[in-house]
Formats: structure tokens, sequence, C-alpha cells
């Protein structure tokens, strides 16, 4: 809108000081004569504003004029760009929303002020995602983020962890929470609070019907339940190992959401290091056969026997394939 650009432009000369015609045609995405048709209007309104042509020319504010936007602190100016920095926008499609909200933070700010916001947006930064992800899956986050600001209902078709197929729900979103790069919905299903991962959400539509909430409940307050109830989950499987010392920057890289206790005498000597972690089940401690002889398990002696047996199932596959991976490989290769 003509209007938005104005305010841009305006923000930007009072941030920058003489900026050329071009530069700011390229980032308010219009063309140098769009530019100066608006830099017209601005002068028209009351704005002391000239443009110089010229290698050294440009368009500039008369010394000493200021628009009338004051009160952030040096250290709520930082907390901005630093918020600013999370990346959640760029999810919610808010990415050019956010360039021009920090042009507009930044016209605000007390001179004083200025460069301390400007070296935290290069300083700091914030990466929510975990080492050794993997690929996250895209996400569709536009008919959720509807739903959550018109209070409507929603219809979900949704694949529970463990089901092959989608189950259909109505819930009714308090909204969205970025946890750990991953995107939750937060909702009540018959009334009862549950959290539903963006990614597994196969399609959802906005139903007519306005959103029921239980009294005096908000999102924060929703979301504290739910996340109370997943981290106070029963123990699964406590598992005490030992890790060569020359695996364990790895180990603790790829093991730190079971980590419990980090391990004992990291810095002694030794060839060996003793962690504790914390598994949901027997089976899922099968991921430290990664480590091969590396990670040793020392208790409890079930985790032990099922590494075992995992080994021997491995162990005999590979036992009863190779003749026949050998036979295969010959008579392809004379085929």
């Amino acid at each position: 809108m003509k209007s938005d650009r104005l305010l841009s432009i305006l923000l930007l000369l009072q941030t920058r000081g003489r900026v050329p015609a071009p530069e700011l045609a390229e980032r308010l995405e219009v063309s140098v004569r769009t530019i100066y048709r608006d830099i017209e209007a601005l002068s028209a309104s009351g704005v002391p504003v000239y443009a110089e042509r010229g290698r050294h020319g440009g368009i500039e504010l008369l010394p000493g004029f200021r628009t009338d936007v004051t009160g952030l602190t040096a250290d709520e100016s930082r907390a901005l760009f630093i918020l600013a920095a999370q990346g959640a926008h760029t999810a919610l499609g808010l990415d050019a929303a956010l360039g021009s909200a920090l042009r507009k933070v930044m016209a605000a700010l007390p001179a004083p002020h200025r460069p301390a916001a400007e070296v935290t947006s290069r300083r700091i930064l914030v990466d929510a995602t975990r080492w050794k992800g993997g690929p996250q899956p895209a996400v569709d986050l536009e008919t959720l983020q509807d739903a959550v600001f018109a209070d409507r209902r929603l219809r979900l078709r949704y694949r529970h962890s463990g089901d092959a197929e989608p189950t259909t729900h109505t819930v009714d979103p308090y909204g969205l929470v970025a946890k750990a790069g991953v995107w939750y919905l937060v909702a009540d299903r018959r009334g009862e609070p549950r959290l539903f991962r963006a990614d597994r959400v196969r399609s959802a539509k906005v139903l007519d019907d306005p959103v029921r909430r239980r009294p005096g409940v908000e999102l924060a307050d929703a979301w504290e339940v739910l996340r109370r109830r997943v981290e106070e989950r029963p123990a699964g499987v406590d598992v005490t190992v030992r890790v060569r010392r020359d695996r364990l920057d790895m180990f603790l890289r790829l093991n730190a959401p079971a980590l419990v206790e980090l391990p004992e005498e990291e810095g002694g000597e030794g060839a060996w290091v003793t962690a504790r972690l914390s598994y949901p089940s027997l089976p899922a401690a099968r991921q430290l056969l990664a480590f091969t002889d590396r990670v040793e398990v020392l208790s409890p002696p079930e985790v032990r026997e099922e590494l075992r047996a995992a080994a021997a199932s491995v162990t005999e596959l590979y036992q009863r394939t190779d003749g026949s991976a050998a036979t295969n490989h010959q008579v392809s290769a004379f085929s």
C-alpha cells in the first residue's frame, strides 16, 4: 500500500540519512520513478524531504527533522532484535512484515541506542533447530493460523505417531507454539487439551462454527498443562554406559535428548567415561549400536541383552543372505 511505503521511506531516511533513490527502489521493490513520486507526496504532506542529483546525491530529510516516536530503552531495543532473530516469522510467512517492522523500530529508537541495536542484529543469531535433526517436512501453517486468529473451529486429518492412516478430529484451537524448531497446534478436543504436531496434519479446514474454548483458559495455560504432561511422563529405561573418550563429542551430540547425567570424570584420565541416559523403551536403546564397540552398556542387564539380541539378528541376517547375494551378483555379472 502507498501509505505504508511512504512511512517506510520516511523511517529509512530518518535512520540512514541520505539514501540514493535506486537503493530505496530496490529495498521497497518499486521503480525509481515511483520513489520520486512518493517523495513528492511526502513533501506535499509537509515532510521536509528533498533530492539531490549527481554522483553523491540522494534523498534526504532536512537536518533535525524527526518523527515523534520515542520510549524504548537500550535493553528493550536489544531484546526486540534478538526476538526477531529466532526465525519463527519465516514459517508464518512474515518475513516482509518483519523487515518493515524493524525499520520502524530502528527509526523509533533514540539515536544513542541505535548502534547497540544494529550490533545485536549482527552479533546474535538464534537457531532453534537441533543438530543432526535431519530434513524437516514441509509445514503449511496458513490454515491453522486462519482458524487461530478468526476464533473458528478446525477439522483436521491428522496422523498420530505409530498410525499408518490419518484420523479426523474437530478441535477448538488456542494457538500455535514453536518448540525447538517444531510447530505445534494447541487445541481442545472434546473439552480436553491436546497437542498436534503441525507436520503431521494432512489437511485442515476452518469451520464456520465459533471456537469453544474452556472459560478463562488462554494459550499459555493450555501449553503449560501439555508441556508438563510430556516432561513428567513416568521414567522409561535408565541406562548407564561407558563411552570411549575419542567418540565422546559425537556421543553427546547424537544422544542429547536422552542424557540425564553428563559423563563422569570428563576431564580425567583413562580411555572411557561414564554417562547415564533414559529411553522410553528397551528397543529405543538399540540406537547405541551405532557406536559399535565405542559404547558399552553397563546396566541394566535387560538392555545389554536387548543389544546382544539385536546384534545377533544383524549377524544372522548377513550370514543368511551372504551366499544368495554373492550368487545374484555373479548371475547379474554374466547376464
